[in-house]
């Protein structure tokens, strides 16, 4: 079959066993789609949206004798998100098993396209109870995936958002992040980076680098702006789990940034890490403050650990991942508020609790915790960067309200 020539625009359990076929031998959604005639991001999100998790029966135990949390498999970070190509699927696997199956998959589109036709489930007892979680989630400024993730509410995100806008729940949907549209950042020309430093570290140079080394993760860097001629903060971004982590500068200027890397080196080496083995790739824009690139590049003896790029001018969208995670922060922080009365502390503290925030695009897990599962907690520890427990994250300004 051609692709695109389906006529159908939702699954059919044959194509949705073809597709499990297809995972089970390892193709690729590109692969898969071709052969039912869908498009490959019809197949992944089909995928990610019906994963069956089976806990494994491997257990582990933390140094006093407690039960831990079964860890993340890598390969369950990035396409297809499941363990059924895996060879090692039939053997006893300390990690939770993300299985995709046909049936499971058609029983739940079957379930919700059932919920949507029935409409609101009026179960006093179980209504009150999930609208009360969600009303106080959305007072700490939480968003509603991270609520339904951290609760049981017995609907789906999509339904809670039936619900609203039927008027059923008691918050509103201007109490809901983001629902009135942030207004264009205002953006005041400054310094660039010299053509010298740029002199293959051009984003067709970090193209053609991350194509031969065969890297897929690197780190985002960036700066968010206060008031102008203020303090700023430089956001490093790890794309491979959306961990951020933020400095506080005095100014926007590329000694801050050079003094700012230096010390975080020093710490690294203090605690035994080479820096270069946390951050050995990283892109940015052309903002003067990365002018400095033999400071970022060179560990403190002057020897290369790591390797910097830039974007092309006025092309953000060639670092995609931390802008879009900045909106995270000014959840907290909106746009024109200004840094100048900021400590490091609270910096982390910000920070801290954005990457507590439960995602999507890691199975409900945070950032944090993907992070330090990959590095370990001693270098989350040395970013200043702490887990918060998920009914205590707060992602509105209250968060720095006294």
């Amino acid at each position: 079959m051609e692709r695109g020539a389906s006529k159908h625009k939702h699954l059919t359990l044959d194509e949705r066993q073809v597709i499990q076929e297809g995972l089970d031998k390892g193709l690729s959604f590109r692969a898969i789609a071709e052969s039912i005639g869908r498009d490959p991001t019809t197949v992944s999100k089909e995928v990610k949206k019906h994963i069956t998790i089976v806990q494994t029966s491997v257990k582990r135990f933390g140094p006093n004798g407690d039960l831990t949390a079964a860890p993340i498999c890598p390969q369950l970070l990035k396409a297809p998100f499941v363990c059924n190509p895996c060879k090692k699927r039939s053997t006893r696997c300390a990690s939770d098993k993300h299985r995709y199956y046909a049936k499971e998959a058609q029983k739940e589109y079957e379930a919700l396209l059932s919920e949507a036709r029935e409409g609101i489930p009026l179960n006093r007892e179980k209504f009150y109870e999930m609208d009360k979680i969600v009303s106080e989630g959305i007072g700490r400024g939480q968003h509603l995936y991270h609520i339904t993730q951290t609760y049981d509410l017995g609907a789906s995100k999509s339904t809670v958002y039936r619900h609203l806008k039927r008027g059923y729940l008691s918050v509103s949907p201007l109490d809901f992040p983001r629902v009135v549209k942030f207004k264009p950042r205002f953006k005041k020309l400054g310094q660039y980076v010299p053509k010298a430093a740029k002199a293959g570290r051009a984003y067709l140079d970090f193209l053609d680098y991350t194509e031969r080394q065969d890297i897929t993760a690197w780190v985002e860097m960036d700066t968010l702006i206060g008031r102008n001629g203020g303090k700023v903060i430089m956001t490093l971004h790890f794309t491979f789990c959306n961990f951020m982590v933020g400095f506080l500068l005095p100014n926007r200027t590329a000694e801050s940034v050079r003094n700012c890397i230096r010390l975080l080196k020093k710490q690294f080496s203090d605690n035994g890490v080479m820096f270069g083995d946390i951050v050995s790739l990283a892109i940015t824009d052309n903002g003067g403050e990365f002018s400095d690139v033999a400071s970022f590049e060179n560990d403190l003896d002057g020897k290369k650990e790591s390797s910097l790029f830039f974007c092309d001018p006025m092309q953000s969208s060639q670092k995609p991942r931390v802008e879009k995670n900045h909106t995270h922060f000014r959840d907290i922080v909106p746009t024109g508020q200004s840094f100048d009365n900021f400590e490091p502390n609270v910096v982390r503290l910000i920070f801290s609790h954005v990457n507590s925030i439960k995602r999507k695009s890691l199975n409900g897990k945070t950032p944090y915790e993907v992070f330090a599962y990959t590095f370990g907690k001693k270098v989350a520890d040395i970013f200043g960067i702490n887990s918060i427990p998920p009914e205590k994250v707060i992602q509105s300004p209250k968060l720095l309200k006294p």
